[in-house]
């Protein structure tokens, strides 16, 4: 008899957590019938100030195959949770998902506008990528670094060895699914790598706070702006520097001007 599934919930709390959120936006993007369109991230939304997508983005799956192979990875990499004694655990994995989600979103983006300003890769204007996949191939390539004799495990019957599931994956799924965002698992493993050489360190509870802190005001801020939400208690309206936004919250008068830092197809990953 296998080991109840619980204690795995238990020892994988931040994995179960992510896992059930990622399932319960694919359920609510069934029946409100929403495109991926809508909530996807793509070069032109991005310049158009659609910031808020690099986070709906990576937790949208349009298709169920896409969101339980994605899962069902995800769900094998939360080992990471269960090795504190290797100085990893649950708060290192929640503090580098929050980086993984925001940088290689943020790397994507940058690809983009290379490939579209320096060799006039039109096509990369409109793609759209949604899904968990590059958080997916950099707990890959972090775990591959820190933990090399670890296995990855997909729907419970393939197994492949951490060490080299990064590339294996990263060829597999471009051949097999034509529309997966090579860019973007790329992204993931570029991150990955990063993370786990020390190039992206010093999280932290504090640093992952007051980021998550920044993403939500970047987040509603974005949404408000692009008029993809009429947040009612919230306005945006010039001040004496036309060039920077403010924001006044209805009902108490309160002005807050922004500082001189602007928020500046479909792919699956």
């Amino acid at each position: 008899m296998g080991r109840p599934l619980l204690y795995d919930v238990i020892e994988k709390p931040a994995t179960s957590c992510i896992i059930t959120i990622c399932s319960l936006i694919w359920f609510l993007i069934q029946k409100k019938s929403i495109g991926y369109s809508q909530v996807g991230l793509s070069y032109e939304t991005a310049v158009q100030g659609h910031y808020w997508r690099i986070i709906t983005s990576a937790f949208s799956h349009i298709s169920v195959l896409h969101l339980v192979f994605n899962m069902s990875a995800l769900w094998s990499l939360g080992v990471v949770e269960q090795l504190g004694g290797l100085g990893l655990g649950t708060g290192y994995y929640l503090h580098y998902s929050l980086v993984l989600v925001l940088v290689s979103g943020g790397l994507v983006i940058g690809m983009y506008h290379l490939l579209i300003g320096g060799f006039k890769v039109e096509y990369f204007r409109r793609v759209t990528a949604v899904g968990y996949s590059c958080v997916v191939f950099g707990w890959m390539t972090i775990l591959s670094v820190k933990q090399p004799s670890s296995k990855l495990d997909l729907f419970g019957v393939l197994s492949l060895p951490i060490s080299f599931a990064p590339f294996e994956s990263l060829i597999f799924t471009s051949i097999i699914v034509p529309q997966a965002s090579f860019l973007g698992h790329l992204s993931g493993i570029l991150v990955g790598y990063a993370v786990s050489w020390g190039l992206i360190g010093g999280m932290n509870d504090y640093w992952a706070v007051t980021m998550l802190g920044w993403v939500v005001v970047v987040f509603v801020f974005s949404l408000k702006k692009s008029g993809a939400y009429d947040f009612s208690f919230l306005e945006i309206e010039s001040v004496s520097d036309a060039s920077l936004p403010s924001l006044r919250f209805v009902g108490n008068g309160r002005t807050l001007q922004a500082s001189a830092v602007s928020f500046s197809g479909v792919e699956v990953v």
